[in-house]
């Protein structure tokens, strides 16, 4: 299985509602340095109807200032269709909507 295989595999796991970071999904596939991979692997995503991309944050909570399917506007939009709430600073609220990894 490649990195991006195994990201995309991590990624498809984010249940409806909740987010993980980079670092997280980097930490899932065993390697805690790849949170540079895990986004260019979510950019270049080739499935984005089954691999949710859209939920994953960075480590602060923050969306993707080009996220690769439309901005962050359209980022914030698929979250806020999930129940997650946005702020106005684009940020979620990790404590609430972070997905804990089971």
């Amino acid at each position: 299985m490649t990195t991006f295989e195994k990201i995309y595999e991590i990624v498809r796991k984010i249940p409806y509602g909740k987010v993980a970071t980079y670092g997280q999904i980097a930490n899932m596939c065993g390697n805690p340095r790849w949170s540079r991979a895990v986004g260019y692997a979510l950019h270049s995503n080739p499935d984005p109807e089954n691999i949710r991309c859209y939920r994953v944050v960075n480590r602060f909570g923050g969306l993707a200032p080009a996220f690769a399917f439309g901005g962050k506007e359209e980022q914030a939009k698929l979250l806020r269709a999930e129940g997650i709430e946005v702020r106005d600073d684009y940020t979620v609220d990790l404590d609430k909507f972070l997905w804990n990894g089971l």
